[in-house]
């Protein structure tokens, strides 16, 4: 990760932190994630380690817990911990500090970042977004939720199902996003919620079968008549909806980096492997199917690896636009999918079995074309900017 507007001295100091990462991942998540992935859940206690690592909301003021660093390193923690493996981390993580933490810090009230986010950064309080529903996924204009203001209660209530929860068995708190004007359409009357758990009339389903980010608890949210005043509103009444477009460039962006960071490091791994592993009496990496292979999809993934650069770089100067930022997360997953497949065919049989971590990175990568706008969203949204709606 070396955009073009760091110097030497900044290099250095990313260098030293991304070696920070990796020996925080090797003590605190190595030992740990098979057994994280068995029990589809990663522990509370690991989110608190997280935090007194200052690996949680790194790039939030430290007025409000953060470290106050700038976003590349932010960045950085995810793209080490998906390029060792460990997706499922990446995306919770993504979710509590890329996501809901800075709805928070950029849409919030001075009382609301006073209260949420410090406890984010120390690990105290797991945020979640409670967006897509049964019926209505990257299209966020179909969603059915609604808050009816209750004039003898002073307050909204909240109404509707939620699916696809990150984080959404531990949270402790989830932003969710509601209909708050019928008479007008989603774009113009949606708002945000901050909903703490437990609340009477919140509940949360099963933690979700998944086939692959199989440690990232995902769950069902169900909200019957929940009352939340006026001031848990995050952004503005019926402002919902800008917030959450005004951040899209973030989101699609750490879903780039992370899919940028995975296929790099699957594609070191099957080079150690193809090294080692022999057939007809020399090394798999001495047939020229091999070869040529492997250096196709390491092209692919450096000249994917410069667009993310551009992309970061383009982000620090706050000039990263949707159509962009959409661009890299429509380049990246689908390149990340043809990459670990792939690697995995080079692996053979090896590669299909799950104790090998290339099986792993194969059924984690399937979600990266579809979570944060499908691909086909992505391609409808770049060519809106090309040609208009």
């Amino acid at each position: 990760m070396k955009p073009g507007t760091i110097d030497l001295q900044q290099e250095n100091e990313l260098s030293l932190f991304r070696k920070s990462v990796q020996t925080f991942a090797k003590k605190e998540i190595e030992p740990n994630y098979m057994e994280w992935e068995k029990d589809k859940m990663i522990p509370r206690e690991f989110w608190k380690r997280l935090g007194e690592a200052g690996l949680l909301c790194t790039d939030i003021p430290e007025k409000y817990g953060g470290v106050g660093a700038p976003f590349i390193y932010s960045a950085l923690i995810i793209e080490e911990f998906c390029r060792l493996g460990y997706a499922a981390v990446g995306v919770n993580l993504s979710v509590h500090s890329i996501v809901v933490a800075h709805y928070i810090l950029n849409a919030g009230t001075n009382e609301q970042k006073l209260y949420y986010l410090p406890k984010m950064a120390s690990g105290e309080l797991i945020g979640a977004i409670a967006m897509t529903e049964p019926n209505a996924g990257s299209d966020l204009q179909g969603i059915k939720t609604v808050a009816h203001y209750d004039e003898e209660q002073s307050a909204y209530r909240v109404s509707g199902s939620k699916t696809f929860v990150s984080n959404g068995q531990l949270c402790d708190f989830v932003v969710v996003v509601a209909q708050t004007d019928m008479t007008v359409s989603a774009s113009r009357g949606t708002s945000l919620f901050i909903v703490d758990i437990p609340t009477e009339g919140l509940s949360r389903g099963k933690n979700l079968e998944k086939i692959g980010l199989q440690s990232c608890d995902t769950s069902e949210m169900f909200l019957e008549d929940v009352l939340m005043p006026s001031s848990s509103i995050l952004g503005g009444l019926n402002k919902g909806f800008i917030t959450l477009m005004m951040e899209l460039p973030r989101e699609r962006l750490i879903a780039a980096i992370g899919a940028q960071a995975a296929m790099e490091g699957v594609i070191d791994l099957t080079v150690t492997y193809v090294n080692e592993r022999s057939a007809f009496g020399q090394p798999i990496s001495g047939f020229q199917n091999t070869r040529f292979k492997m250096a196709e999809m390491a092209t692919e993934a450096r000249v994917n690896r410069a667009f993310v650069n551009e992309c970061l770089a383009l982000f620090a100067a706050g000039k990263l636009d949707t159509e962009t930022a959409s661009m890299a997360k429509l380049s990246c997953s689908e390149a990340q999918g043809r990459i670990v497949d792939g690697c995995l065919q080079l692996f053979g049989g090896y590669g299909f079995m799950t104790e090998y971590p290339v099986a792993r990175a194969f059924v984690d990568a399937r979600i990266q074309r579809i979570y944060g706008g499908t691909s086909e969203i992505m391609k409808e949204i770049i060519s809106r900017g090309m040609f208009g709606k």
